[in-house]
């Protein structure tokens, strides 16, 4: 069958091609993809092209299907599959496959696997593994969402901390103490925050640090402190630019001590300088946020990481039971993913979108493959809406949904655009 798609012919080469699909073998499952967000991590993989650790070689004679936070409905299902997996059901999937020690992703190394298409084929490895998985939520941009909230419960249960005098590890941030997230007003962080806030690991002090006034205005509306304290948490917003010394300023919340878990949501030097100088005794600074320059580095205290027992790690990506304690988070109502996304588009967007990513203001960028959309910030659909009536029902349900995206709004989208296919 014929498929479109953004792919990846080499470094800062996407295309929106017209290709056939295979047809599917008995331990495959074709899928048509609804929707996808559009990761960071997609933007570094089209920018590096074959230099990028799970790019092949070949991708010049044979491209890969960009993207990997997708969703969307099972179309055929190989034979050996029909007893877990039936034609017309949902799914969501885990893209972090380490298969055999393999670094082979969706989104990144197959040519017929991937977010950014209208149908593609799940290889027999995603099922192996029970990297694909049923979805039976109302809105397919949860199912997408919960890949990069994912990263972020990875990222809280993979941090550590030991007693004095013990050598083993007690997995997971602290509870009832001292967090940090720098660099964290962007989407990631506000997916960390909700997650700070509303998970097994909601601490006594939360601070979410960033440079930008207006994300953290953004944050600070979805997010209310007064909520927050309801709930047991002080819940403090630092524009550190605005600070003389932010380390000493971030102690001074903290009664003048260190924090017990720091996430650094930026790969920047002064972000990961600052979470070591604000690390407490036995202190996890989580370094989140994954460069491009293979040479990148920053000053840590050394002196604190012996004297005080503080630890230095990083996480990338979680596991497939990360993606189903996001699922199951979000079906209860206990995070809202939607926090992230300021932005949707249909797949004639996409490429443009990935290539020209960090200069994009705002959140997420979420991809409907089925539809031709230009990408458009959701609080600029009143503004279209005074042209065009489409735009302003999508103004009104978000308007009653906090300015959010959400099912009734993705629906709407759906029924409304015209198709790409």
């Amino acid at each position: 069958m014929k498929a479109k798609a953004v792919r990846l012919h080499g470094a800062k080469d996407l295309r929106l091609d017209e290709f056939e699909l295979p047809e599917i073998r008995d331990d495959e499952i074709l899928v048509k993809v609804v929707s996808d967000s559009i990761c960071m991590s997609t933007y570094k993989c089209a920018i590096l092209g074959k230099k990028h650790k799970r790019v092949p070689e070949n991708v010049d004679t044979h491209p890969v299907i960009m993207g990997h936070e997708f969703a969307g409905d099972i179309v055929k299902v190989g034979k050996l599959h029909q007893d877990k997996f039936k034609p017309g059901m949902k799914f969501a999937q885990q893209p972090a496959l380490n298969y055999k020690g393999s670094m082979a992703s969706p989104g990144y190394s197959y040519e017929f696997f991937g977010g950014d298409t209208t149908y593609c084929v799940i290889p027999p490895e995603v099922m192996e593994l029970g990297c694909l998985m049923e979805y039976t939520g109302e809105g397919y941009y949860e199912a997408s969402l919960a890949e990069p909230m994912s990263c972020n419960i990875g990222a809280f249960h993979a941090c550590y901390h030991t007693k004095m005098g013990s050598y083993r590890h007690e997995m997971g941030a602290k509870k009832n103490e001292a967090m940090a997230l720098l660099a964290a007003a962007g989407p990631m962080g506000l997916g960390a925050l909700d997650y700070a806030l509303h998970g097994p690991y909601q601490p006594r002090l939360l601070v979410v640090a960033d440079i930008n006034e207006d994300r953290l205005e953004r944050a600070k509306k979805l997010f209310p402190p007064e909520e927050a304290q309801k709930d047991g948490v002080r819940l403090e917003f630092v524009n550190t630019a605005k600070l003389e010394n932010p380390a000493e300023y971030l102690k001074e919340l903290n009664q003048g001590k260190g924090y017990d878990d720091v996430f650094a949501y930026a790969p920047v030097e002064t972000v990961v300088e600052l979470a070591s100088a604000i690390l407490g005794r036995d202190g996890c600074l989580n370094f989140f946020a994954g460069p491009t320059d293979t040479e990148f580095s920053a000053k840590i205290n050394m002196y604190d990481i012996h004297y005080n027992s503080a630890h230095v790690m990083g996480t990338t990506g979680g596991n497939t039971d990360d993606i189903k304690e996001s699922l199951a988070l979000s079906a209860e109502g206990k995070i809202n993913p939607a926090v992230m996304v300021t932005h949707v588009g249909g797949l004639d967007a996409a490429a443009e979108t990935t290539l020209e990513l960090p200069g994009i203001p705002g959140g997420k960028k979420l991809i409907y493959t089925h539809i031709q959309m230009p990408l458009t910030a959701i609080e600029d659909f009143g503004t279209l809406g005074e042209t065009d009536e489409r735009f302003a029902k999508l103004a009104e349900i978000c308007g009653e949904n906090q300015g959010l995206w959400c099912a009734e709004a993705e629906k709407y989208l759906l029924e409304n655009w015209e198709n790409i296919d």
